[in-house]
């Protein structure tokens, strides 16, 4: 049995790949069409842009609740009540969900709980590394194991750039006239997360094709991204050519290999169909 056992949120959008391979395990975060509340996770993505389509409105994004880590932390401490719990937490800055599991976990001395400050395909890949070092480090001790991951919590970035911006204009993440500007400019925003929060950064001009090739390198450049794998969100549908261009830039500035991971529901309400973005660990 592991000594460590990875939680994560629905809204990390773990790969189920990886989910199987580390035995992670996942806690519901919850979306909310008008009056009826669904576990993330249990209906399709498409759900999300269909929903707006129809209504002109977003469907609202919740977190976990503490009965829902109460749930998942019992469940684990039955079948391995000598492993210890690692809930590694989507950004508390954005939800609910880190302080859930504080106080889920508030008499129980097996669970750690650390805020990543990250969301979507960030906290996928900040998981899969933690995970990938404690199988090689299966005994180290637990303050051991909370340096590493606040570490890999301090490297770790993420840019993205939306592929609708309507999705953050709905939201309430950029006024009307940052909008219409954007449009009448064929401007697209680089998102980035910083301290947990989606912050915009800087424009680039032209379409998802011409902006995500410059993403990739100078977001690389500009974070001193390490080479051995870039990994790229993207949400919807992922176009192949943008996944072709994608691999050969990432190839061009140096990348061993690269991954790409779908961003799930809660994410996708900000960024519409059609976003790509970047993650990677500063050297």
């Amino acid at each position: 049995m592991n000594k460590y056992v990875i939680v994560a949120e629905t809204g990390a959008d773990i790969p189920n790949e990886i989910v199987n391979r580390y035995q992670i395990k996942i806690v519901p975060m919850h979306v909310s069409f008008g009056t009826e509340t669904k576990d993330d996770m249990t209906f399709p993505i498409t759900d999300i842009f269909d929903y707006y389509q129809k209504t002109g409105t977003l469907p609202k994004t919740s977190g976990s609740t503490p009965a829902d880590f109460e749930t998942v932390f019992n469940e684990i401490h039955a079948e391995n009540p000598d492993a210890h719990i690692l809930h590694l937490a989507y950004s508390a800055i954005t939800t609910c969900s880190y302080q859930s599991a504080i106080i889920a976990a508030e008499e129980l001395d097996y669970v750690t709980s650390i805020d990543t400050k990250c969301v979507s395909a960030g906290q996928a890949f900040l998981v899969l590394t933690v995970a990938e070092w404690l199988e090689k480090n299966p005994e180290a001790p637990l303050e051991e194991v909370k340096e590493t991951v606040i570490d890999l919590i301090n490297k770790i970035h993420m840019g993205f750039i939306p592929g609708d911006l309507v999705y953050l204009k709905a939201g309430g993440r950029v006024s009307n006239a940052a909008y219409l500007g954007a449009k009448i400019l064929n401007l697209s925003p680089v998102i980035e997360i910083v301290d947990g929060k989606l912050m915009s950064a800087k424009k680039y001009r032209g379409s998802i094709m011409t902006s995500g090739m410059k993403l990739i390198k100078e977001f690389s450049e500009t974070h001193h991204l390490k080479k051995d794998r870039a990994v790229f969100v993207y949400s919807g549908e992922l176009n192949p050519l943008l996944k072709e261009k994608a691999e050969k830039t990432a190839k061009e500035c140096g990348y061993e290999s690269c991954m790409w991971i779908q961003a799930g529901c809660v994410v996708s309400t900000h960024s519409g169909p059609g976003a790509f973005g970047i993650i990677g660990f500063s050297e």
